[in-house]
């Protein structure tokens, strides 16, 4: 994994091997059947124990998680500390209710079991928040958890494994595996999973989907999209500018719901492009392990356009915008190391 701090390799794992994908899938089955017998009040207390832990750690977190995708470090804490951890808990506040048989006349019921194994493909941009969104309901309906993160932010999900490990998670309940796309594939359309939750590009959600054409098995795809805004005449202009400035440049504009286009009634217009102007000359590009930097680089630069035609001067589509990967003065005094010495070392490993 190169960090877009300095592009230097901060961290590198083996994909995994056919032999250990196999071995991977049949230790999660077998976990699944005796996690699936748990009390639901045990499971909800092993997730909020997790939860704890992660929090706990939440800086440490925060820190490898600037160095893995650029997020300045005075933000990164707080994807654990509220996105994670609000999410987490309203899963398993919801778990009663949510994993309650229906009743729907008086001898008929319809009852809620677990599908079994659930494969969670996550992605770099926010890949904490992205993964709990699946991870932590599909533990609290009794199934096994495969998690893939991006290859950009493959220590996440051994962050998460020892977050369960801490909290006391039976092995093989909770699995993380550093494979190849290909691989992936195949584990889809294997058999030997049982529901597919993807956050990432339209493209490689058209492969999952092709990969799963030959088994019946669920699937959730989240894909981004496009996301324009409308200030309206009576909208309330402070805030206006506030949060769309921000869902627009947050995350260096790297987010599937980020404000790609806004279009703001005529009687307004100039006072929120001044607004707006005023607001984004505010911002501080720098190296994100500064607490003082408020826009970090690119996690991932686009690729040059091989169709752009040549020119001495680009064209304005092809301009890349000031916070692309730039290699900022290296601050790190000791190179990070696996385990660090923060976290206990994770027995859930696939590779």
């Amino acid at each position: 994994m190169i960090s877009p701090i300095d592009n230097s390799v901060y961290a590198e794992r083996p994909q995994a091997t056919g032999e250990q994908i196999d071995q991977l899938l049949t230790k999660a089955a077998a976990a699944q059947k005796a996690w699936a017998q748990t009390p639901l009040d045990e499971r909800r207390a092993l997730i909020d124990r997790a939860v704890e832990f992660m929090n706990a750690n939440a800086v440490e977190i925060g820190e490898e998680l600037t160095w893995q995708m650029g997020r300045p470090i005075r933000y990164t804490p707080n994807e654990i500390r509220r996105g994670f951890t609000d999410r987490a808990r309203f899963a398993v506040d919801a778990a009663p209710g949510a994993l309650a048989n229906i009743t729907a006349a008086s001898n008929r019921f319809i009852r809620k079991v677990p599908v079994g194994i659930v494969l969670t493909i996550a992605p770099w941009n926010y890949p904490y928040l992205a993964a709990v969104n699946s991870v932590v309901p599909a533990l609290l309906a009794g199934n096994a958890v495969i998690l893939k993160h991006s290859s950009q932010t493959p220590l996440c999900a051994e962050r998460l494994a020892d977050a369960f490990q801490n909290a006391g998670l039976p092995d093989g309940v909770f699995n993380v595996l550093h494979a190849s796309h290909a691989a992936i594939e195949k584990i889809i359309g294997s058999g030997r999973i049982h529901f597919v939750s993807f956050t990432g590009s339209v493209a490689d959600g058209r492969k999952i989907q092709a990969a799963a054409n030959d088994v019946f098995i669920g699937m959730n795809l989240e894909l981004g999209g496009k996301d324009p805004a409308y200030v309206r005449e009576d909208a309330n202009l402070a805030d206006a500018i506030e949060n769309l400035v921000d869902g627009a440049m947050f995350n260096s504009g790297q987010c599937c719901c980020g404000i790609e286009r806004i279009y703001v009634h005529r009687s307004l217009y100039n006072d929120f492009v001044n607004g707006a102007i005023a607001l984004t000359r505010g911002y501080i590009l720098g190296n994100p392990l500064d607490p003082a930097t408020t826009l970090g680089p690119w996690s991932i630069p686009p690729p040059p356009s091989s169709s752009a035609p040549k020119s001495t001067k680009p064209s304005r589509r092809a301009r890349r915008p000031t916070s692309t990967r730039t290699a900022f003065p290296k601050t790190r005094k000791i190179p990070p190391t696996w385990p660090p010495k923060f976290l206990p070392a994770s027995t859930i490993k696939c590779a």
